[in-house]
């Protein structure tokens, strides 16, 4: 098969990478993360500028028509550069539910200023007896009067301190599943803000709140299509993401290898320490491969598509595991400390696993289909 990328992926992929090198340096990334708020950053307005938010959108959502590979190219930069902006949380998996959902009104108020950089969106769905499941909330949603009252609690829900809106998984009177768009300043909600081990901004949320009869996206099958569609395209883009940490934990592991010295003598020369980056590259260079079947099988039917982006996630999820253990051991002590910026890749590599579903849980799919197909 043919892998090279085209020209116009080609510019994408040196455009992003030059974007991310110049703005997003470690001491650029921590005032990021120090100044972070509800209003954009100038970082995202430059994406926004750039055509970024657009790229991975249909045309007909006022997107660019990018495909998985023009995502998988943007997320390996941005993993690269250890970018703390929501790419994935505050823009592709809610603007892709958008996209698929709503109706026109919605799109005008939402969809189209969320493509523009006015403002994030967030995903409400984890919950604390649900895993990794999706669609059997303890969030319930009720008929009153001619709206809805959504009553419920959902958990580590991802760019919430930074969002416009929720979109917000709930049960419904015949045992459904429905989505309801509700704005962050809706009367009813309570948030819990904190920061997760990788620098991330997540919320615990208390709802207790009513809604108009509009605020209801979609329910049953049509939700669930969109949902699946939007957790692979999800889970394809943190593979990506992963490569591009594991890319730069390689990096600064060797450089730091060459430069040790220890009985007068570079570390980089002692056997077992090359066979170890040896097995790093391994995990990182299948990862790669791995990274790039999700993305491609991001238009194949349901069922192919799902098979092969959790074979994918839960090879990269133990490949980001053994890269980013490696990377601290060969660090030594200096290896654990905020100073030492291997780290941070390390920590967003452990967290990157767990995103979407850890490995256990999509080996689990992996072996379903299996057994459904001997």
């Amino acid at each position: 098969m043919d892998f090279s990328l085209s020209d116009e992926q080609r510019m994408l992929d040196e455009t992003v990478t030059r974007l991310v090198a110049d703005r997003c340096t470690p001491e650029q990334r921590r005032r990021l993360i120090q100044e972070r708020g509800t209003a954009p950053s100038a970082l995202w307005n430059t994406f926004a500028e750039l055509g970024l938010l657009a790229m991975p959108f249909g045309e007909d959502a006022g997107g660019l028509g990018g495909d998985g590979i023009d995502l998988m190219l943007i997320m390996q930069a941005l993993g690269r550069g250890l970018v703390p902006e929501a790419y994935l949380d505050g823009l592709v998996i809610p603007g892709t539910l958008l996209a698929r959902l709503a109706d026109d009104t919605l799109r005008d108020r939402w969809l189209t200023s969320l493509l523009e950089g006015e403002h994030q969106l967030a995903l409400a769905w984890h919950e604390a007896a649900s895993r990794y499941d999706i669609d059997t909330p303890a969030t319930r949603a009720e008929r009153s009067d001619d709206g809805w009252r959504l009553q419920g609690r959902k958990q580590v829900v991802l760019n919430a301190p930074g969002a416009a809106a929720l979109l917000v998984t709930a049960g419904l009177a015949d045992d459904s599943l429905g989505l309801f768009i509700v704005p962050a300043d809706a009367e009813g909600l309570q948030r819990r803000d904190y920061t997760t081990l990788d620098d991330q901004r997540a919320s615990d949320i208390d709802i207790d709140v009513t809604l108009p009869a509009p605020a209801l996206l979609a329910s049953g099958e049509a939700l669930l299509a969109a949902l699946g569609e939007a957790l692979a395209l999800g889970r394809a883009a943190l593979c990506a993401e992963a490569v591009g940490a594991m890319e730069v934990a390689c990096e600064q592991t060797l450089e730091y290898l060459k430069e040790r010295q220890q009985f007068g003598a570079p570390l980089s020369r002692q056997q077992v320490l090359q066979h170890r980056m040896v097995d790093m590259r391994l995990h990182l260079e299948q990862a790669r491969s791995m990274a790039i079947l999700a993305a491609a099988s991001l238009t194949l039917p349901e069922e192919q598509r799902d098979y092969r982006v959790a074979a994918a996630k839960a090879y990269v999820g133990e490949a980001a595991q053994f890269v980013a253990e490696q990377a601290i051991q060969l660090h030594g002590g200096m290896g654990m400390t905020e100073e030492c910026y291997v780290a941070h890749y390390a920590k967003r590599l452990i967290m990157l696993d767990h995103a979407l579903g850890d490995r256990d849980y999509h080996l689990e799919t992996v072996m379903a289909r299996l057994d459904s197909a001997a």
